[in-house]
């Protein structure tokens, strides 16, 4: 990896995110990565912020290096592959982080044979604790997977999945991010309508929920065994545990997903 030309065409907030990743991990090397950027003017910005080479060119990224991932919008795939394809080796991986573009279309889009690795990360990426999905197709060996797999731990933690089932991904990983902070904003309110500033409302909603997410991951506890556990008989979590219950809280949590896997289906 070390010897690697990492690429990246497209560089929003999740590229950003990821690029800024893979250099604080100090593993890869600044000299290493290109980036591609639409405008002169954010062009300057990653190679003032990342310090790493920028172009305005696609082209050249395609060219150079061995890893590109695709980090534009969905629906200008096609027309950068388009722009691409005539320069990119037949050895390059591309590495896909769009919603809705599956392998098929990306390989119907470059008309030959291409490497390609289909993942979906998540916002949390942003701050080096996202949860991706990752696929491939069958010209992809297990080293070559074992390689992007590796950059993927510099972004949080990533899970191998069927294609197929990127869409309950979506549902659950993919769009989560927001109903968390529906439940932050939410958990806030209640605080500050029982007479806790606000801003101090939001951080301790905020620590709570981390720190419950760490203790499930570092235990390996069933969820309900650690509910069960702040729950004293006659206390007081279990009176608010019974009062979602009866306004339909996991029934709205199940329903949600459903619905948002159900879209992006159709997308």
């Amino acid at each position: 990896m070390k010897n690697k030309m990492i690429g990246f065409i497209g560089c929003g907030n999740m590229g950003k995110a990821m690029l800024g990743s893979l250099i604080s991990s100090g593993e890869i090397r600044k000299e290493n990565i290109i980036v591609s950027a639409k405008t002169e003017a954010s062009k300057e910005v990653i190679e003032k912020e990342f310090a790493v080479k920028a172009t305005n060119d696609n082209k050249e990224v395609a060219a150079k290096a061995n890893i590109i991932f695709l980090a534009v919008k969905p629906h200008f795939f096609k027309e950068v592959i388009s722009e691409i394809k005539d320069v990119v080796s037949k050895d390059s991986i591309i590495v896909s982080i769009a919603a809705g573009i599956t392998i098929e279309q990306i390989e119907e889009y470059f008309g030959f044979v291409v490497k390609v690795i289909r993942t979906m990360p998540n916002t949390p990426a942003l701050v080096g604790e996202g949860m991706s999905a990752i696929c491939k197709n069958k010209h992809i060996d297990e080293e070559e997977l074992k390689e992007v797999c590796s950059l993927f731990n510099y972004f949080g933690k990533y899970e191998l999945l069927e294609e197929k089932d990127f869409h309950a991904f979506t549902a659950l990983c993919g769009s989560s991010p927001a109903y968390v902070f529906m439940f932050i904003e939410a958990m806030a309110d209640a605080a500050v309508k029982l007479e806790i500033p606000r801003v101090k409302a939001y951080k301790l909603a905020e620590q709570s929920i981390l720190g419950s997410a760490k203790l499930a991951l570092e235990t390996g506890k069933h969820p309900g065994e650690l509910k069960d556990s702040v729950c004293s008989p006659g206390g007081t979590t279990i009176e608010a545990v019974l009062e979602l219950e009866r306004k339909g809280f996991r029934t709205a949590v199940i329903s949600a997903i459903e619905k948002c896997a159900d879209k992006s289906k159709t997308m």
